[in-house]
């Protein structure tokens, strides 16, 4: 989905309108999505990198698509005392 890179303190909410529109052309909608055990967690200091399994559901049309074997990966960094998401990525499964 382009443009595959979003940026900013709106970078969220500027993806999410990007799924939204993509799903009104594409006729999905009704997204899930389900987060497994964290696998790996590595922190060093104020700075931490987090892999969870994940797997999505989202009806197509009408029917219910089902995307496993996805992986959510996101870098966190420390302010004051709360982790804040500075990165994410999302791998497709199948």
């Amino acid at each position: 989905m382009s443009p595959h890179v979003w940026q900013g303190p709106t970078a969220s909410e500027d993806w999410w309108r990007d799924v939204c529109t993509e799903g009104e052309h594409t006729g999905a909608s009704g997204y899930h999505i389900a987060l497994g055990e964290p696998r790996p967690v590595a922190v060093t200091g104020d700075h931490a990198y987090v892999v969870v399994p994940a797997t999505m559901t989202v009806d197509l049309q009408g029917k219910q698509v089902t995307q496993t074997a996805s992986t959510f990966t996101v870098a966190l960094g420390k302010v004051g005392t709360q982790w804040r998401l500075t990165a994410w990525a999302w791998t497709k499964g199948a």
